[in-house]
């Protein structure tokens, strides 16, 4: 019986580039072989072959490999030939099927720049967009995108591909957008999204309302640990009267401020945040 959540499965349906006469390793055992590599830890082809032939007889409880384990120009070639769109679909499906998202856990969203993808000299980097599954431990998805500045457009593109219902979605302040707050409440999901100077006028009102209005919870936590002492206080608005167009935020409930004082045990140096 085979194991519905297997990645085998998932994976079969891409198409094979290769002709099939010089087929000698199947599609299926290079695509889990390297799978598995990278979970635990393999960062090119040398290595990903290294795994295969320490792995090897793990692997052949899985897989048919008649011809032993692929050599690292074989992952390569194959591998770079595929479609990334039906392998990205492929992989998503996978983990969709694994993550198990529970009510109330939280998928963080967020934008990075790959270490190391401009050593072509062109002084390009490539962005990636990425949806964290933070109790899983997992990667849901990742959409590729130009640059920083077009992130806003991948975002939703990235929200509508996952199972979100009943999840707390987390972007930083580049997702604190209108139309995303509204793409993340039609999956059925929450949000909290970051507010931050480039929203001044937003920034403004909200920073008012907790001059003027009294919070109706607060918390706060002590904590101490790489020679720095910090205390974190978090308090919570539901009084939404100072924030102008309120009502075209889709699903606003509430407002957050956290406010960090950290102090460096030897020199005895304070550095505030809010």
């Amino acid at each position: 019986m085979t194991n519905p959540n297997s990645p085998i499965d998932f994976f079969s349906s891409i198409s094979d580039p290769r002709v099939e006469r010089t087929q000698k390793h199947s599609l299926d055992s290079i695509l889990f072989i390297s799978l598995c590599a990278v979970i635990c830890g393999a960062e090119g082809w040398n290595e990903i072959e290294d795994y295969g032939n320490a792995k090897i007889d793990w692997l052949e409880k899985f897989l048919h490999l008649p011809n032993g384990i692929p050599s690292h120009d074989t992952f390569n070639r194959v591998i770079s030939m595929l479609d990334p769109k039906e392998l990205n679909g492929s992989f998503v499906a996978w983990t969709k099927s694994i993550a198990e998202l529970t009510d109330g856990e939280v998928v963080a969203i967020d934008g990075k720049c790959m270490r190391g993808s401009s050593d072509d000299g062109s002084g390009t980097y490539t962005h990636l967009v990425s949806a964290w599954a933070s109790a899983n431990n997992l990667l849901l998805a990742q959409e590729k995108v130009a640059g920083k500045s077009n992130e806003i457009t991948a975002i939703p593109r990235l929200l509508r591909i996952l199972e979100l219902k009943n999840c707390i979605v987390t972007i930083d302040a580049m997702g604190c957008q209108r139309e995303i707050a509204k793409t993340i409440i039609e999956r059925g999901a929450d949000y909290i999204l970051a507010l931050k100077g480039n929203q001044p006028e937003m920034l403004d009102r909200v920073s008012g309302s907790f001059t003027y209005i009294k919070p109706s919870s607060e918390h706060t936590m002590d904590g101490k640990a790489h020679g720095r002492e910090e205390t974190r206080a978090c308090s919570v608005i539901t009084n939404l009267d100072n924030i102008i167009d309120r009502d075209r935020w889709p699903g606003l409930k509430s407002i957050v401020r956290i406010e960090s004082r950290t102090r460096d045990v030897k020199s005895g140096q304070i550095h505030k945040e809010t």
